[in-house]
């Protein structure tokens, strides 16, 4: 992968996350499609700001649907399969025929149907939200949580899962109920992309065809990584201040991310500069007046239904007023991104960091 890239760990980040969206009304995983959110618009041929630190105004960063392009049709996996998890458990697949793919992004969900499995998929998480798997019965209820006697109706041969997801008592009772559950790696980064894609076609017996995916993920995720350095400041003294909030308004959950939590790799990756270093701002903590001010951040990111949950930039301005009295607050400058796609990376890694690259140096291309 590009050597911008830095970890973004999820399993850390779990807890939190799935503290607010859990207590929130609604997430964006079952409250908006990617289909309503337009088309996309490529860096390479967007009109760049001539000053990114100036410019005043919010910008949303959609993520567009775009058609499954699975790297092989209708593979057919080489059972038995054994693997060890990323909890160092031994897990022998003998049977892909009903396939349960489950975080708390969609991630797993979607790399299977990638591999050309898709079809094989018999349910979904809330997540889960591309058009391919939509009409799947959900198995998770109340936001993010699983639910034991929808997952057994289906009837899974495997199960393919993180610890982003919850109570892990249900994970348990599907081993004991001698289902074959392979817990793959829980974090979301630029540096894992391959080897996380690696570990779902192993486990499901696809190995070769995991090796393409992880590939063809590779190489656009570093060609937009090359198209945003060529775009964003070079100096270290022009680059955007950025910051990562983490809010749930319903819930009075507000963190801001810092080291090692997986948005300061996201930020390097953008071309911005990650404050969290400079103030010794480390995981995910709750967020205060005297943070936000040490900040003094030029752009917020934050995830769409976090944003909306306080009631927008003006009621993130209420509620954390310190806000104001930093450059992003002064120019409103927020952008943010459904939620279940801004941190998820997998397959749309690429994707990902191209609309948050036009949302940041041409959100007028967005109008």
């Amino acid at each position: 992968m590009h050597r911008l890239a830095r970890s973004l760990p999820i399993r850390a980040a779990a807890a939190v996350l799935a503290m607010g969206l859990l207590a929130s009304c609604g997430t964006a995983s079952d409250t908006g499609s990617a289909s309503e959110e337009g088309s996309a618009v490529e860096l390479a041929s967007a009109s760049l700001l001539d000053d990114p630190k100036g410019y005043v105004g919010a910008a949303h960063a959609p993520m567009p649907e775009t058609a499954i392009e699975p790297v092989a049709d209708d593979p057919t996996p080489r059972l038995p399969a054994t693997v060890t998890d990323s909890q160092g458990t031994k897990v022998t697949v003998t049977d892909a025929s009903r396939i349960l793919a489950l975080d708390i992004y969609g991630t797993i969900s979607q790399t299977v149907f990638e591999l050309g499995l898709g079809d094989r998929v018999v349910g979904r998480d809330v997540s889960t939200q591309f058009a391919e798997a939509k009409k799947l019965p959900l198995v998770t209820s109340s936001g993010h949580d699983l639910n034991a006697e929808a997952i057994l109706d289906l009837d899974p041969t495997v199960i393919l899962t993180d610890t982003s997801l919850g109570p892990w008592d249900v994970v348990l009772q599907m081993r004991d109920a001698g289902i074959p559950v392979v817990v793959v790696d829980s974090r979301r980064s630029l540096d894992n992309v391959g080897s996380l894609t690696q570990e779902i076609a192993d486990a499901l017996g696809v190995g070769p065809e995991g090796q393409i995916l992880a590939d063809r993920i590779s190489q656009q995720a570093d060609e937009t990584a090359a198209a945003i350095a060529a775009v964003a400041p070079s100096d270290v003294k022009d680059k955007l201040r950025m910051v990562f909030l983490y809010v749930r308004g319903q819930a009075g959950v507000y963190y801001m991310f810092g080291q090692d939590s997986g948005a300061d790799g996201l930020i390097e990756a953008l071309g911005g500069y990650d404050v969290s270093g400079e103030i010794a701002w480390k995981g995910m903590k709750p967020v205060n007046d005297e943070g936000i001010i040490s900040a003094q951040p030029d752009l917020i990111l934050m995830m769409s239904d976090g944003l909306s949950s306080v009631g927008g930039v003006d009621g993130l301005l209420d509620r954390l007023p310190a806000i104001a009295q930093t450059p992003a607050g002064k120019n409103r400058r927020i952008v943010d991104m459904r939620d279940n796609a801004i941190l998820s990376f997998g397959p749309r890694t690429s994707d990902i960091l191209n609309s948050l690259a036009v949302a940041i140096y041409a959100p007028e291309s967005l109008s």
